[in-house]
């Protein structure tokens, strides 16, 4: 081997899954069970009924900040009808994420219950709303953040899926959890919740810091 090269590695025992060879529900459990911990959006939106619904959603995460975008997974029920996040989303182009805290855990979990489109999650379980100031959009008053957002694409990748990027208009958060001077996050008063699989969930109280060498830095540490 070449000086300077690295080093192979010796192969380790491991199982290998081809997923041409695996079905829509075996894929999902590997996918949940390994990309881990996800944020959770529990997402508002406002039917043309004036209907609020809320669901969360796992499959979801920051994409940019210029343009500040998000992407959501959005599934169909499993008869492949349409879920109402979608309906609503592809027909006034408007939600909120909602960030899910320890404190709104168990009602995050009870907006995922299939009620009736008719019936909104939020006044099913009498969660108190906070009106939207960049979209006509509520959001739980619980919420430690809630991201305002508007439509800028939808992909569809078959009857099951489509993948939702919106853009992020304004954002309302608790007093206590931004610095408003800093803009940091406090975690001390912040507490998400993140979703592994399943009925698991994780928070997020055993931190650790690594900082970065630069180059220069990294030359110096690995010639000792």
């Amino acid at each position: 081997m070449r000086q300077g090269a690295a080093q192979e590695a010796k192969p380790a025992m491991t199982i290998h899954f081809d997923f041409a060879n695996l079905s829509a529900p075996e894929r999902y459990k590997l996918l949940c069970g390994l990309v881990v911990p996800r944020p959770i959006a529990l997402i508002t939106t406002i039917s043309d009924a004036g209907v609020v619904n809320a669901a969360p959603f796992s499959f979801f995460n920051v994409f940019s900040e210029k343009p500040p975008l998000v992407v959501v997974g959005l599934q169909a029920r499993p008869d492949l009808s349409v879920k109402d996040t979608t309906r609503n989303v592809r027909a006034n182009g408007l939600f909120v994420i909602n960030m899910v805290d320890e404190a709104l855990a168990n009602d995050m979990v009870d907006c995922s219950i299939s009620f009736p489109s008719d019936i909104g999650e939020l006044d099913a379980l009498q969660l108190p709303m906070t009106a939207g100031i960049n979209v006509p959009v509520p959001h739980l008053a619980k919420a430690p953040a809630a991201l305002e957002c508007r439509k800028v694409t939808m992909m569809n990748f078959g009857a099951e899926r489509d993948l939702l990027v919106g853009e992020v208009l304004g954002i309302q958060v608790r007093d206590g959890v931004v610095d408003p001077v800093t803009l940091r996050t406090d975690y001390d008063h912040y507490l998400p919740v993140a979703r592994i699989a399943g009925t698991m969930y994780a928070r997020m109280q055993d931190r650790f810091e690594i900082k970065p060498d630069s180059f220069d830095t990294w030359q110096l540490r690995s010639s000792r």
